[in-house]
């Protein structure tokens, strides 16, 4: 990183960490994000594989699935992020997934972001947000005042990156992986898939990924030389599980199609005679989830116990059965399924959360808040802990206390208005405790902050 210290940026590192801490609060307004424990957890878990070989870092990364059939993924200043669904739709194998978080990572390692960033322009949070919109949603996904302001400055900033870019990103990204112990072959698959795209897609119809990440014939040539270079080193590296790769995308997957095209999708890769038996089973967890969106209960549940069958470690399976129990009205049995895969690990703020709400359904509160804290301590940016807090709250009668997560709430989904308004009844009510006045008092300077720009 000290080869880049010496360009000329648009952007300091604090000025882009700054960007960064603003850019967390008012993203949820220009994107759809799919962000429960479970996709949020096993995303920033393997992000953060990359980062611990990538060395030193200049920020805290964040990493996000945005609601969208589009082939994109970008990130933004000061170490956001983002990948679609559409693009996680097109690959098969977690070592593509980690290829492309690897070559996002160089982007923001290498500084290419605040590189491309308009010299001759103020560089706010407004103008980041609708560049990044008008990269990713187009700008009708930015509010109209956000719009109007970041127009009426006449300020810009250019994601697009370059041929130099987009070498030295592939060669730290294939550093990376080497250092991981996964197989480069993976970045030659999604610069494959990426050059197929752009041969079948003309003019306007070519994916934002393509256009702000060109030249895939060459990039290509370049990562299969150094695969070459290294062939016998390469020779001793091992398959990747795909368990975890394959549950999130299913999951993914089964929340944003439409379940009839889900379904048949599905079952032309049944279809397939090449498949792995992991493969088939994986794909027998998709239908499993489909058919509990579809109130299939039985046939669910039965997709599910061959799936836990073949991974009878991964206990996380146990919070997906817990669910079909739960929304079949089997609540005990649900209970006793996500205390299970909880007590296996308790790192699984999935299960943790599940178990909290399925607490506060049965009437135990106290119960419930305390998993549902430990989840906010675990992932304070989980918007969702806040509305079930807040409900917990308002349910016992503690109303300027539910207030008060609501506000949380709000804030963390970027809608300031509804946030002021939820302090003010906050500090009106009674018994509002303690040590929520303190916290009241950083929501307003931080949004004191968000209104400045």
């Amino acid at each position: 990183m000290a080869a880049n210290g010496s360009r000329s940026m648009a952007l300091t590192v604090g000025e882009e960490r700054e960007i960064g801490q603003k850019l967390l609060y008012q993203i949820r307004l220009a994107f759809p994000l799919l962000d429960d424990p479970d996709i949020s957890q096993y995303i920033n878990e393997l992000g953060g594989e990359v980062l611990e070989v990538a060395g030193f870092q200049f920020f805290d990364y964040h990493f996000n699935i945005i609601e969208s059939p589009q082939f994109n993924a970008f990130a933004a200043p000061s170490g956001l992020v983002f990948f679609y669904s559409g693009l996680i739709e097109t690959m098969d194998h977690e070592d593509e997934l980690v290829s492309v978080l690897a070559h996002e990572i160089a982007h923001v390692v290498a500084r290419h972001i605040a590189e491309g960033m308009d010299k001759g322009s103020k560089i706010t949070v407004a103008t980041t947000l609708l560049a990044l919109a008008g990269l990713a949603l187009g700008a009708g996904a930015v509010s109209h005042a956000l719009l109007t302001g970041s127009l009426a400055a006449g300020q810009s900033a250019n994601l697009h990156f370059s041929r130099k870019h987009e070498e030295e990103a592939d060669r730290l990204a294939y550093g990376w992986m080497k250092k991981m112990g996964r197989h480069p072959q993976a970045q030659v698959s999604m610069l494959n898939t990426m050059r197929r795209i752009t041969r079948y897609t003309m003019g306007s119809n070519i994916p934002q990924y393509l256009l702000t990440h060109p030249y895939p014939d060459e990039r290509l040539d370049y990562v299969q030389s150094l695969i070459d270079f290294d062939e016998k080193e390469l020779q001793d590296f091992k398959e990747t599980c795909d368990f975890g790769f394959l549950r999130m995308k299913y999951r993914i997957l089964s929340l944003v199609k439409d379940g009839k095209k889900l379904r048949n999708l599905l079952h032309n890769r049944l279809a397939d005679s090449r498949l792995t038996q992991s493969e088939r089973i994986m794909l027998h967890y998709g239908l499993s989830q489909l058919d509990r969106m579809e109130n299939n209960y039985e046939s669910s549940r039965k997709y599910l116990q061959e799936v836990i069958h073949f991974y009878p470690n991964e206990s996380i399976l146990l919070v997906d059965l817990g669910l079909v129990e739960k929304e079949a009205g089997n609540k005990e049995r649900a209970l006793t399924l996500f205390r299970s895969a909880y007590d296996k690990d308790r790192r699984d703020m999935w299960a943790a959360f599940q178990f909290a709400r399925m607490w506060i359904e049965l009437g135990n509160y106290a119960k419930g808040e305390r998993y549902l804290k430990e989840v906010q301590a675990e992932m304070p940016n989980y918007s969702k802990v806040y509305f079930e807090l807040g409900k917990l709250k308002a349910a016992i009668g503690e109303k300027a206390n539910s207030a008060f997560y609501l506000a949380r709430y709000n804030l963390y989904e970027g809608r300031l208005k509804l946030s002021k308004h939820s302090i003010k009844i906050a500090l009106k009510g009674p018994g509002l405790a303690e040590e929520y006045k303190e916290e009241i008092k950083k929501m307003q300077q931080t949004i004191k902050m968000l209104e400045e720009n």
